[in-house]
């Protein structure tokens, strides 16, 4: 334990960056206050105590400058180094396929090729029928709410999630969700939330494997259960969007896809792992983004003022709205970027790990195998 100790503060070379000696030692407080839920929070301290650059556990650094960001997450250049996504922190899919996220190499650039189509301008201007249509049923709901109660209150958080798990549904199953009508069945909404939760707790057993047996037993069956649930409903969509007969012009994530040439196309049980995926990365994420913002703009009422102006004055009626335009709203798009950089909805840097040889991040070389990432605080 002692040589332990000496090793990691005095001859580690990560020894000469600032953090607390704990951390440098051990990955126990990292992992205390992700289980506390303020991890953000005792980064962002660390990082205002300490600088730009913070030791966070023993073989992790975070950074807090932009500057550091194009050499952690760059994409690969000829004779550039690249660093790889940290498995511990990732995990593996819920069926061991690759998906998006997790995937490194061919297989990420693969998805890359692929999804990007499904994203592109084109596709959301293909797209903007749909979206937009959920934006009103929104709005709907809450004109019905307010007329029937003008005192009524609003949770806005469940509204935004209901909106976005319904955008999302329709975008990557070609079904909506049926959540804002209220006929649809909210349960995927909490599996949603219990398979981000039960990825925390397998994270500890990826950095601790002693911890395993612990780490198993903190997860409820009932979360297990639900996390299950998830994957499954992903699942049964993806093969009832597949199988059916419908046409596949229909400008969804799997239409697009499987409309690409047959070099780009997708295993089965990769369409599984990504479309579980985008229903946690495009709908949870989007509803905090829109949440945070709303709050922000609610607590400024002279800024809200001026964005309820500008949207007016662009726009005569509802249906003139479109994304074209939207583009171009300057206020308005940096009210977005704005919520974006005070209420980050992924609120954790995204460790990387260093290539054998080493990186130059921010001018320093940083050995080999060492997690690097940037906070999202980076510039508050």
């Amino acid at each position: 334990m002692v040589a332990q100790f000496y090793y990691q503060v005095f001859i580690n070379p990560l020894g000469k960056y600032p953090g607390p000696k704990f951390a440098a030692t051990s990955r126990i407080p990292q992992l205390y206050h992700t289980f506390k839920g303020d991890l953000l929070e005792w980064v962002s301290g660390l990082h205002a105590k300490h600088g730009d650059v913070v030791r966070v556990a023993p073989d992790e650094l975070s950074y807090a400058t932009g500057e550091a960001w194009k050499g952690i997450y760059g994409h690969a250049s000829a004779g550039k180094p690249v660093t790889e996504k940290d498995t511990r922190f990732y995990g593996p899919s819920f069926n061991g396929s690759p998906e998006i996220i997790r995937s490194n190499g061919p297989d990420h650039a693969r998805f890359r090729r692929n999804f990007s189509h499904a994203f592109s301008d084109r596709a959301l201007r293909e797209q903007q029928s749909l979206i937009c249509g959920y934006a009103d049923s929104l709005v709907d709901n809450l004109r019905t709410t307010i007329k029937e109660n003008p005192k009524a209150k609003v949770n806005m958080v469940r509204m935004f999630n209901l909106t976005t798990f319904d955008i999302m549904g329709d975008l990557t199953f070609g079904d909506s969700l049926d959540l804002l009508a209220g006929t649809g069945d909210t349960s995927w909404v909490s599996a949603v939330f219990v398979s981000v939760k039960t990825n925390s707790y397998r994270r500890l057993a990826r950095y601790v494997p002693w911890t395993a047996p612990i780490a198993k037993r903190l997860i409820p069956k009932e979360l297990e259960q639900q996390s299950v649930a998830h994957y499954q409903a992903s699942q049964e969509r993806v093969d009832k969007r597949v199988d059916s007969n419908r046409t596949l012009q229909k400008p969804d994530i799997w239409g697009i896809v499987m409309g690409q040439k047959e070099d780009l196309r997708l295993t089965r049980t990769e369409m599984y792992a990504n479309s579980q995926v985008f229903m946690v990365a495009g709908t949870e994420t989007t509803a905090t983004a829109l949440s945070g913002l709303l709050y922000h703009l609610l607590m400024a009422p002279d800024k809200m003022k001026i964005i309820v102006e500008e949207v007016r004055g662009t726009f005569d009626k509802d249906s003139d709205i479109d994304m074209k335009t939207l583009e171009h709203m300057t206020y308005l798009n940096a009210c977005i970027e704005e919520g974006l950089r005070i209420y980050p909805p992924v609120p954790v840097g995204l460790p990387r790990v260093t290539p054998d040889e080493g990186l130059l991040v921010c001018g320093e070389h940083i050995p080999g195998r060492v997690c690097v990432s940037v906070s999202p605080m980076v510039y508050l």
